[in-house]
C-alpha cells in the first residue's frame, strides 16, 4: 500500500497546501491524473473545493478530477491513477462516501497499490472507523466505519494545550477515553505540520514534532521521525 495521511491541509499563517506540496510532489511522482473526493466540503461548494486543490496540483503537472462530477464515482475511484481526499468535515465526508459505495471500492484500489493522499478528515476516513475525528456530527453517516487501509486510528490536528480558564477535557483525555473503550485499538496523535508515509511495510513520520501513541495498558508516549513505527502496522 502506498499512503501519505497528513494531518492538516495548510500551517498558521501559510499559503494553502504549501508546507505538503512538496511531499506531495515526492509522493506522486510519474502520476498524471489524480480524483479527487471532495465531500468533507461543508461551507463552500465541491466545485470550490476542486478548484482550489486543482490550482496546486496544477504546480506538480498533475491533472485533477473531482467525483463530485461523475455520474458513478465509485467507477472513477476504480479506474483512478491515485487519489486524493480532502479535509473537512469527516461525518459529512463518511456519509457521502458512504452513500456512493466509495469505502469499498478504495479499499481494494489501495490493496492493489493505487496511492492515497489523504489530510484531516481525509487521513480520518483511512482508519478503520471515524471515531477519533475532532469534528461535530454534523450529519449521520450509516456507520462509524471507514475504508480501513490502516489497522491504527488518527487524531489529526493533535494538540497538547489546553487554555487557560478552560475546564472541559484535553484531547489526551478524550484519546484515554477512546482506548478504554476500544482497548486493542492504537491511537496516533498527529501534530500539525506533520504527515504519515505508508510504503509497502515501511511507515514513516515525516514532520518538524513528535507523534503522540496511544494504547490501553500503556503510558502515552512520543515518537519521532525515524523512529520505528512497525509496531503499528
Amino acid at each position: 500500500m502506498k499512503l501519505l495521511l497528513i494531518s492538516n491541509s495548510t500551517n498558521a499563517g501559510e499559503p494553502y497546501l504549501q508546507y505538503p506540496l512538496p511531499e506531495i510532489a515526492r509522493f506522486l511522482k510519474g502520476v498524471r491524473e489524480v480524483v479527487f473526493v471532495p465531500y468533507a466540503a461543508v461551507t463552500f461548494s465541491y466545485a470550490e473545493y476542486e478548484r482550489r486543490v486543482a490550482a496546486r496540483f496544477a504546480e506538480l503537472g498533475i491533472r485533477l478530477r473531482s467525483v463530485h462530477r461523475a455520474a458513478d464515482a465509485a467507477h472513477m475511484i476504480r479506474h483512478a491513477e491515485a487519489v486524493c481526499v480532502g479535509g473537512g468535515n469527516t461525518f459529512a465526508l463518511t456519509k457521502k462516501m458512504q452513500e456512493q459505495g466509495l469505502m469499498k471500492a478504495l479499499l481494494a484500489r489501495i490493496r492493489g497499490g493505487m496511492p492515497y493522499v489523504g489530510w484531516s478528515a481525509g487521513s480520518n476516513v483511512c482508519c478503520p472507523t471515524i471515531r477519533t475525528t475532532n469534528d461535530m456530527p454534523i450529519v449521520e453517516p450509516e456507520s462509524f466505519r471507514a475504508i480501513g487501509a490502516v489497522k491504527f486510528q488518527i487524531n489529526p490536528h493533535y494538540l497538547d494545550a489546553n487554555p487557560d480558564g478552560h475546564a472541559g477535557e484535553t484531547r489526551e483525555q478524550r484519546i484515554l477515553e477512546f482506548i478504554e473503550a476500544n482497548p486493542r485499538r492504537w491511537v496516533v496523535g498527529l501534530r500539525e505540520g506533520c504527515m504519515l508515509h505508508l510504503d509497502g511495510d515501511r511507515l514513516e513520520l515525516i514532520g518538524p514534532r513528535p507523534m503522540r501513541i496511544f494504547r490501553k495498558g500503556l503510558e502515552p508516549s512520543e515518537v519521532h521521525a525515524g523512529d520505528d513505527l512497525s509496531f503499528l502496522l
